[in-house]
């Protein structure tokens, strides 16, 4: 099939990846404006340095709604644009465009996480389950018909980048079983229950402080769901972390925020609950991001 890409991240490029190894023909391939990181040097997206990787022809237009980026994707006259992460809304000119139409990977079980920040929200609120749909794109964020959904469990430890690849995997496999039924005509079309719909939105550093009061479960998600950015947080001992890693603790009566202990266990806090949390892996500012024991030999904390 003929197929424009539209995706930015890691996580898109996983879906292209197995587009060309579907032997799909890849028409063009579009991303975000490359990003500045010095005054020499310029960061390109995951997709793009894929994309060049395999001679793709890439396009990054700074609008999509002022003429041009309709125009290429009319000369490129694909019969299907499937979008991963974009991180772009699409006119309906655009939507319109192909024969068979725009469908998306995106990363909740919808209507479920709509918008930017599904798997980062699927673990701040305790989901069990997550998983990947497949959707025909429509002009309201995320509201599409649903083609297909593949499922996943999440494990209690497991944090964001981890699910984040998994996804990726379970998503680029999900496309490459549906294009087929797109070009069939079996492909199915399920419309999403408004009613059931929740927000995902885009992640910022009001999250990231550590409330004590909170339960210990509600701590260890905020700490699993809050990596790479913008990282949970809390001040201990009069400085300030970054919280990359948590294990379950004890109970005890103690007022919530108290330090337990710091050793090689890590740096033991009371959580609203009644059950402490040990902060194992830290990153105090300025300083790397290393084990808590580690942190502790050159830096202890009197209790």
């Amino acid at each position: 099939m003929r197929i424009l890409f539209m995706g930015t991240p890691d996580f898109a490029a996983v879906s292209l990846k197995r587009l060309v190894e579907d032997g799909h023909e890849i028409c063009g391939v579009f991303t975000q404006p490359d990003k500045p990181r010095n005054r020499n040097k310029v960061t390109f997206s995951p997709v793009k340095e894929y994309a060049l990787s395999q001679g793709l022809t890439v396009y990054q237009p700074l609008k999509m709604r002022d003429g041009e980026a309709l125009r290429i994707v009319q000369s490129l006259d694909p019969e299907l644009i499937v979008v991963v992460a974009y991180g772009r809304i699409l006119p309906k000119e655009i939507l319109d465009a192909p024969k068979l139409g725009c469908v998306n990977v995106h990363a909740s079980i919808l209507p479920k996480y709509r918008g930017s920040a599904p798997i980062n929200w699927a673990i701040l609120y305790g989901e069990e389950e997550t998983g990947v749909s497949i959707m025909y794109m429509a002009e309201a964020l995320d509201a599409g018909d649903v083609i297909r959904v593949a499922k996943t469990a999440i494990d209690p430890e497991e944090d964001l980048p981890t699910l984040w690849d998994r996804l990726a995997l379970l998503g680029a496999q999900a496309l490459s079983e549906t294009i087929p039924t797109l070009l069939d005509g079996t492909a199915e079309r399920t419309p999403q229950d408004d009613s059931q719909m929740t927000y995902a939105p885009m992640l910022s550093r009001e999250l990231s402080p550590i409330d004590w009061n909170k339960s210990s479960r509600e701590i260890r998600n905020q700490v699993r769901g809050l990596i790479p950015w913008p990282c949970a947080s809390a001040e201990l001992a009069g400085q300030r972390f970054k919280i990359y890693h948590t294990e379950l603790g004890n109970e005890t009566v103690k007022a919530p925020g108290t330090i337990l202990s710091a050793g090689k266990k890590g740096i033991e806090v009371v959580c609203g609950d009644g059950r402490s949390i040990y902060l194992t892996e830290i990153q105090a500012e300025g300083g790397k991001r290393m084990a808590a024991a580690a942190y502790l030999l050159g830096h202890p904390i009197s209790i």
